[in-house]
């Protein structure tokens, strides 16, 4: 083993490089790695911090020593606070069983039925909307990926249950800003002071302890297990190899992991790919030409989505510049180890950024470009594992990731095929890294309808149907 510790820049006082890392962390992380290399080492106060961009280290951490690299303690305990113990904050035994469980309800072909409801959704939202419109198209994205998340995980339709729905994305988006403002602080204020984010996230714990709770209580009361074609049927029906289901707070705890995952980071990942499409024309020109070829007015299905390569390759490049989950959860060793030959010590934080890895131009020649064919079958095949990590990678990589692809793809075919955006004037489009990645302002874009007499025309296979 090298004694030696990795390189870094020379320690700063007390805060060490807390001053420069915090106003920015994705560029921060950035300058580090094109300063250091594969391993950088920098500290923030009194804890030493490791950043990776080496993909035969980052495959070190996520998978050959997984059982020594645990979460860190201060993301269990912000995530925690209203993610419980889902899948995102669980670790070790736990976890590999809570992961079992839950992996039924993203089979292929589960998730291949939900395609139909992401389609009709987003037709009913385009119908709303007026050539020349100015509209906030992170709001609407959030909005139209919430409903979407409703109807697919607990069968809950806007028109029935809109006041419930209303409700419970409500109450997400509390928590979730109460958990950016730890994540800024750079601790998490004790549970029991009394501070507004404090009172705030204990009211919306609630509404979704008695929403969501509610429907799984519902269900339970039924005299026969009944599969209601959503993913909270599968969470009630899963048994372990033991034969035993979840509780109820298991069942509540991946319902709210699956409901904030499941529309923040799609909603996030559509709002720069309508940002990137209105600076480069010449990719929404062929995107266009796609999905009008393909579909020639009528809506997308499941089954179109091999027909629409480009429109995949556009996700997939947008992906990589604005990675929705731009750093994955820290990681901190149980026990002295080492990575790629260097000492790391029991309690460091080692980080993996997907933001920093979609931009190291040895991977990924002038990666500030927008360049979609970057993902040709041919291309994609040449990039080496552990590099484009948008959904994670490893034994934890996400588990809605072929949903959120499929579902991606299936809004950007059916809203491209009506609409184009013009971003509005003196907007300074800047990323906000908190949880996930979005524009800090919001991003206002002026609808421009495309002139198509088909549009809105029924879809021409038959469409699976939630809960047939």
């Amino acid at each position: 083993m090298n004694s030696q510790l990795p390189p870094g820049p020379e320690s700063k006082g007390l805060w060490g490089d807390l001053n420069e890392f915090a106003p920015n962390p994705p560029a921060y992380l950035l300058k580090l790695a094109k300063t250091y290399g594969s391993i950088a080492r920098f500290r923030i106060l009194n804890r030493s911090m490791y950043l990776l961009t080496d993909p035969d280290m980052i495959r070190e951490v996520l998978v050959k020593q997984q059982e020594i690299f645990a979460k860190t303690p201060f993301d269990k305990e912000v995530l925690g606070r209203f993610l419980g113990k889902g899948l995102v904050t669980s670790d070790g035994e736990f976890h590999k069983q809570q992961r079992k469980l839950v992996q039924p309800a993203f089979h292929m072909k589960r998730i291949q039925a939900y395609a139909e409801v992401m389609v009709r959704y987003t037709d009913r939202m385009l119908n709303g909307w007026q050539d020349g419109e100015v509209r906030r198209l992170d709001e609407e994205m959030m909005a139209l990926t919430m409903f979407i998340v409703s109807k697919t995980l607990f069968d809950a339709d806007v028109e029935t249950m809109e006041t419930q729905v209303q409700a419970v994305g409500e109450a997400m988006d509390v928590v979730q800003r109460s958990s950016n403002a730890d994540y800024r602080r750079g601790f998490p204020v004790p549970n029991w002071l009394p501070t507004r984010n404090n009172r705030e996230r204990k009211r919306a714990a609630r509404v979704l302890a008695e929403v969501l709770g509610g429907i799984i209580a519902e269900r339970r009361r039924e005299e026969t297990a009944v599969d209601h074609g959503d993913l909270l049927s599968m969470l009630l029906l899963a048994q372990g190899e033991d034969g035993g289901q979840m509780s109820d707070q298991q069942v509540l705890d991946e319902a709210v992991t699956l409901f904030a995952a499941g529309h923040e980071t799609t909603s996030n990942a559509l709002t720069w790919t309508w940002y990137l499409l209105s600076q480069h024309p010449e990719v929404e020109e062929r995107l266009h030409e796609e999905v009008d070829e393909v579909l020639n007015g009528r809506l997308p299905t499941f089954h179109d989505l091999p027909n629409l390569p480009y429109t995949g390759m556009v996700i997939k490049e947008a992906l990589r510049l604005y990675p929705p989950a731009w750093v994955l959860n820290g990681r901190s060793p149980l026990t002295d180890t080492e990575v790629g030959g260097y000492p790391i010590k029991k309690g460091s934080i080692v980080f993996i950024s997907p933001y920093v890895m979609h931009r190291m131009p040895h991977y990924f020649a002038e990666p500030e470009e927008f360049r979609p064919e970057r993902f040709t079958p041919e291309q994609e095949k040449e990039l080496p594992r552990y590099v484009y990590l948008p959904f994670g990678a490893g034994p934890r990589v996400c588990i809605g990731n072929a949903f959120a692809m499929m579902e991606a793809q299936l809004l950007l075919a059916t809203i491209a095929q009506r609409f184009r955006f013009a971003l509005v004037p003196e907007q300074e489009i800047v990323p906000n890294p908190l949880i996930t990645l979005s524009p800090r302002d919001g991003l206002q874009m002026r609808l421009v309808a495309r002139e198509a007499p088909l549009f809105g025309m029924a879809v021409a296979e038959p469409a699976y149907v939630l809960g047939d």
